[in-house]
């Protein structure tokens, strides 16, 4: 355990933006499963509507700094793949 002032702060402030990034994480997942449970059971408009909703959840994690811009280009670009093959 640390013992200067510091250390325990650092130690605090890690502990809660890791909470907060995978709260953020979880939710992007979730998101992700809702759009292709709609494109695996043919529901066309639905996955349409979750895709906004899954994108915004994505955009807003690379503008926190969770998720690298390039991952968060690749995770909208393979949801958006599979609701247009769908």
């Amino acid at each position: 355990m640390a013992n200067i002032k510091s250390a325990k702060k650092r130690i605090k402030v890690t502990e809660t933006k890791t909470a907060r990034n995978k709260a953020i994480k979880s939710r992007v997942k979730t998101e992700t499963k809702k759009v292709l449970a709609a494109v695996e059971s043919g529901d066309k408009t639905t996955a349409e509507k979750q895709l906004l909703v899954a994108i915004s959840y994505i955009d807003k994690a690379k503008a926190k700094g969770i998720y690298h811009k390039k991952t968060a280009a690749r995770k909208v670009s393979r949801l958006a793949k599979a609701v247009n093959n769908a």
